[in-house]
């Protein structure tokens, strides 16, 4: 990430300068931001927003989107447009890096938890290496998906694809009810 990652819960964020306000507050103004199609989990916890930088025009902001084809990038970068212009009275400028890939790495450990919460099985670790490493795409599961809703490993796979492209439809054999699991990649 570029210019100033996330501040930190309790962490003291940079002051404004006389050019406008710090990078800190467009990221928590952008922590506000949600994805649409998960609308309890900020752009920032999914790990989209890669960069936050000023320049003399206003700021740029880069985002990553999680598919390369996602029906919601266009509303984020619409709401990407409105969070910066309210905190910052400037325009943003963004900037849509497709490399490296967007990876269910970058989500949010407290993302991870909402998904769970909401009754969406967050995706499983891709594996050790750095996240723009070359990967092997598996398509069928080696790991068990675990059910949010009764931790059960016995689930099996309905649908390659639930709600959105994103997610794949689960169900439990043992509470025998539905659910979405975000697709690792």
């Amino acid at each position: 990430m570029s210019d100033a990652a996330p501040v930190a819960s309790g962490a003291t964020p940079p002051p404004a300068t006389e050019t406008g306000p710090a990078p800190a507050s467009v990221w928590r103004a952008l922590a506000s931001v949600v994805d649409p199609e998960i609308p309890f989990v900020s752009i920032v916890e999914l790990g989209i927003v890669r960069g936050v930088e000023r320049d003399r025009d206003g700021w740029t902001i880069t985002l990553t989107p999680t598919y390369s084809g996602c029906p919601a990038t266009r509303v984020i970068e619409e709401d990407v447009r409105a969070a910066v212009l309210a905190v910052t009275g400037a325009q943003a400028r963004i900037v849509t890096a497709l490399a490296p890939a967007w990876s269910t790495e970058w989500i949010a450990p407290e993302a991870r938890r909402k998904l769970r919460d909401a009754g969406i099985a967050p995706p499983h670790p891709v594996g050790s290496a750095a996240a723009s490493a070359p990967r092997t795409i598996a398509f069928h599961r080696a790991v068990p998906v675990r059910c949010p809703r009764c931790g059960s490993t016995r689930t099996r796979e309905l649908a390659r694809f639930g709600s959105t492209a994103c997610k794949a439809q689960y169900r439990c054999a043992d509470c025998l009810e539905p659910f979405d699991y975000f697709k690792p990649h």
